[in-house]
């Protein structure tokens, strides 16, 4: 609940001091899709997930929560889906890659090993972080959730931000 400092300003003289309370053990996952069509806005699907730091509780996504991601994606986009994305290792389990090799409406290509510079969802982080959440003190988790959504739909509507973080990839999203 501790976001990056973008800045600040304070009467001159005054030095700047922002009370911010200790670490919690809840926390906030994000899983999102960016997805490109020709002739269409791009798009943005994501799916928020609260850990609430219980005993026992997961606090990550599950693979299953990646497959059930993909699913909605394609019932909403009504097309086959060509996926790029990292090597998470939930990403990369038996139980996904079945799953993965008995969809025909499923292409997946991997990304090299530790290059977020071609996933476009980084661009999407990045503005989060920098302009949705930057310079704010969280009062609870249900404010940061709050940002994060409020975020996330201003970007998911801003079709020219999520064509941004795509060129930004320099990969070439082409039909041919």
């Amino acid at each position: 609940m501790t976001p990056p400092t973008a800045r600040t300003w304070s009467r001159r003289g005054h030095t700047p001091v922002i009370r911010v309370r200790g670490r919690t053990s809840r926390q906030l996952s994000i899983a999102a899709l960016t997805c490109c069509k020709a002739g269409e806005r791009s798009r943005l699907i994501y799916r928020p997930r609260r850990h609430r730091g219980r005993r026992g509780e997961r606090r990550s996504f599950a693979w299953s929560d990646y497959r059930d991601l993909l699913i909605a994606a394609h019932r909403q986009l009504g097309a086959p889906i060509v996926l790029i994305w990292g090597n998470l290792g939930t990403h990369l389990c038996a139980d996904m890659r079945a799953f993965i090799d008995g969809q025909d409406w499923l292409t997946v290509f991997q990304l090299p090993a530790y290059a977020p510079e071609l996933s476009p969802v980084e661009g999407v982080w990045s503005l989060l972080r920098r302009g949705y959440t930057a310079n704010v003190a969280f009062t609870n988790p249900d404010h940061l959730i709050r940002a994060v959504r409020q975020g996330l739909r201003e970007i998911r509507y801003r079709p020219a931000l999520l064509d941004g973080c795509l060129t930004e990839t320099g990969l070439a999203f082409g039909t041919g």
